[in-house]
């Protein structure tokens, strides 16, 4: 979760102005506060684009007119942030993030008009390769290469242990996006554009080890509104075998296969939930314990159940996808919910749906 005060959070669960913040970046250098009457932020772990926006303003003169003014909005970027109004006067506001502006609309003579925008992994993917680019040194470094590539000045943060790769060649037309994702992907990572619009290398945390940091709880005071729960073995794994051969550097292949040894585990390898391999390959993975790497981290969400959780509360901007989340029902049940995606309103009283995976009893 993004880092807010003790009192935000307090804020959350009680009657508050919101405050929202709508920057507009444009091209010749121009910041614009932008009036808006409402919008949403939508933040999805399972989209190549994490985040995405859609602003209504009351302003026409947004709308791109001349020459000028479409060379000032091609490649502008919007900053969104959201927070609470403290009674004494002051506020806290955290980013929702940062949005590269796509398109602009609405009646040009009395509004209102839309704007829509994509997360900064969209100037990436578009970047396609022009020619053939090979990937090689480390995954921090050739992810980090082939996003600056196109962002030059892009901030990019590892929390993931560095590990050599095998080269990786990229065709032309091929997505430079797609392929930050596989090499991160052949470490147990993921890459993506959080809120400030800093690139981040990571692994998704463990459920079963990471401290929840926000509690929804049907209870007076809570922030729970309304919630659903669900669970199948669909998608579920308890081994993966990791395999790489990669030509170009005259290197063997190598293989590895990790299972989910703990008989106490209900997915057991060989146990009563038989045995379901899952399989990744990639020329980046030269050498057999880089292998077991790959294939221990992927195991570890492979095995999560494949619980989901469909609910409702009020908004919380702060949160991220990945957050352990505490859970309170109704019926005085915990569970635990690891955060997949939800939407973020940017006006008063709106809903704040949230779809969680792997979720687990709390005791």
């Amino acid at each position: 979760m993004y880092p807010v005060s003790d009192r935000f959070l307090a804020r959350l669960a009680e009657s508050h102005q919101v405050a929202t913040r709508v920057q507009l970046f444009l091209t010749d250098g121009r910041v614009l506060d932008v009036d808006h009457t409402g919008g949403s932020v939508s933040v999805d772990r399972s989209n190549a684009i994490r985040r995405s926006c859609t602003v209504t303003c009351p302003d026409p003169a947004l709308i791109p007119r001349t020459p000028t003014d479409q060379l000032a909005t091609y490649g502008a970027r919007l900053r969104i942030s959201r927070g609470v109004q403290y009674g004494d006067g002051a506020s806290e506001l955290v980013p929702l993030g940062v949005f590269r502006l796509d398109s602009v609309d609405g009646s040009i003579s009395e509004g209102p008009v839309n704007l829509q925008g994509k997360g900064l992994e969209a100037c990436v993917a578009d970047d396609k390769f022009t020619e053939a680019y090979t990937a090689t040194g480390t995954v921090v470094g050739a992810v980090a290469a082939l996003i600056q590539r196109t962002l030059p000045d892009a901030d990019v943060v590892s929390t993931i242990t560095d590990a050599p790769i095998g080269s990786r060649t990229f065709d032309i037309e091929a997505d430079p996006w797609a392929g930050a994702q596989e090499i991160a992907a052949a470490a147990g990572a993921e890459v993506y554009a959080n809120a400030d619009g800093v690139f981040v290398i990571a692994t998704l945390p463990d459920l079963l080890s990471a401290t929840p940091v926000w509690a929804v709880e049907a209870t007076e005071g809570g922030v729970y509104i309304s919630g659903n729960r669900a669970m199948k073995s669909d998608g579920v794994y308890n081994g993966v075998l990791a395999r790489g051969e990669n030509t170009a550097d005259n290197a063997p292949p190598v293989s590895a296969l990790i299972v989910d040894s703990d008989t106490g585990s209900p997915t057991y390898w060989g146990g009563p939930f038989g045995r379901r391999p899952k399989f990744i390959s990639s020329s980046t993975l030269t050498t057999v314990n880089a292998c077991a790497q790959a294939a221990s981290l992927e195991l570890a969400q492979a095995k999560a159940p494949n619980s989901s959780g469909d609910f409702s509360s009020m908004p919380n901007p702060a949160l991220e996808p990945g957050d352990v989340i505490r859970v309170t029902h109704p019926d005085g049940t915990r569970e635990l919910h690891q955060v997949a995606s939800f939407s973020v309103p940017l006006d008063e009283g709106g809903e704040f749906p949230i779809t969680t995976i792997s979720a687990k009893e709390d005791a």
